[in-house]
């Protein structure tokens, strides 16, 4: 693989130029982005892959539900509906996709809506009766037709865009200096205990400028494990035989915080649809045995024949420190623009 990305970059030169012609054209105002008069945040990265869009969503919406009207508007990937849907009691995770579902399930008072076109996305959200306060765009960073009020960019500790290189010799989606568009970056998935020394080596090989502000957080999980109407103690699930399954873009720290000598780990695409041979599979492999999953593969097989031996373990983002900088900068720039 890396011999052919090496054989590839000439593709990434051109890539780059492109991309970059693109950002060019939509910074002079030459390609027209739409502004709204209501708060948009938008959560992205510059790379593919998993940086822990997710649970930061997910943070925002935990802290901004109990003040505001919030809305999630996702592209709704690898889903079998089109257009602009708004989340109900009628969806499931092939109308909305996955994460959308995750988010629809887990904060009723929020409303969920997908659709590739974000632009309309918002206008249709702002078309309902009961118009969001707040919209949150979720992996937008690239999508310049709309322009978002405040920007939070998304790099993995172990994977920093300033590391990376445009695809697909590497996995930059765009160069590196659209990290000037960011407000806030966050830096994801990093050791809990990371120094503050660390924190500074990587703010200053990020090269942000002076308005831009950085934090770090780390994946922390659930001290319990759900399934359909039972609860376990992770120290417990541990201890015992079981399938790890896993159809995210970086399983291995799920498979790393679960596993023994005696579990099987199991390993698909993310955003994976389950076919009646994968669950075969699934169930032969697991033999009677419990089946811990991700909570966004949870949402795909709950309605599965494996529902009997399936559980997930939760997972949020949490700051190593300034928690309380980063919350303040979100609520400020909230406040100076008002929904309409």
């Amino acid at each position: 693989m890396n011999l052919l990305r090496k054989i590839l970059f000439p593709f990434a030169i051109l890539y780059g130029f492109i991309t970059s012609i693109r950002n060019f054209l939509f910074d002079k105002g030459i390609l027209k982005s739409t502004s709204f008069n209501v708060p948009v945040i938008a959560v992205g990265n510059l790379s593919v892959g998993g940086t822990g869009k997710t649970p930061q969503i997910e943070y925002l919406i935990r802290l901004l539900s109990d003040k505001y009207k919030v809305a999630a508007l996702s592209r709704g990937y690898k889903r079998k509906s089109e257009g602009f849907v708004l989340a109900d009691e009628n969806s499931n995770a092939e109308i909305l996709g996955d994460e959308p579902f995750q988010f629809y399930q887990k904060f009723p008072d929020a409303q969920v809506a997908v659709d590739a076109d974000r632009k309309n996305g918002i206008t249709q959200l702002l078309s309902q009766k009961e118009k969001p306060q707040v919209i949150l765009l979720d992996d937008a960073f690239q999508h310049r037709k709309v322009k978002a009020g405040y920007y939070i960019l998304l790099t993995s500790f172990d994977d920093l865009y300033a590391d990376d290189c445009m695809l697909p010799t590497g996995n930059l989606r765009e160069s590196r200096s659209g990290a000037e568009r960011a407000n806030i970056v966050v830096v994801t998935k990093c050791p809990k205990e990371l120094s503050e020394q660390k924190q500074e080596e990587i703010r200053l090989k990020l090269h942000l400028n002076c308005s831009q502000q950085i934090f770090f957080s780390f994946i922390d999980y659930d001290t319990v494990i759900y399934g359909k109407d039972k609860k376990i103690e992770v120290d417990e699930i541990k201890l015992e035989s079981k399938l790890l399954l896993a159809g995210i873009a970086k399983p291995k720290p799920f498979f790393d915080y679960l596993k023994n000598e005696e579990d099987e780990c199991l390993t698909f695409p993310d955003h994976h649809h389950f076919s009646d041979a994968d669950l075969e599979a699934i169930q032969s492999k697991a033999n009677g045995r419990k089946i811990i999953t991700t909570e966004k593969d949870y949402v795909r097989l709950k309605d599965s024949k494996l529902i009997s031996q399936l559980y997930y373990l939760p997972i949020k983002s949490t700051f190593i420190n300034h928690q309380q900088n980063f919350d303040s900068s979100i609520l400020e720039y909230i406040k100076k623009t008002p929904a309409s």
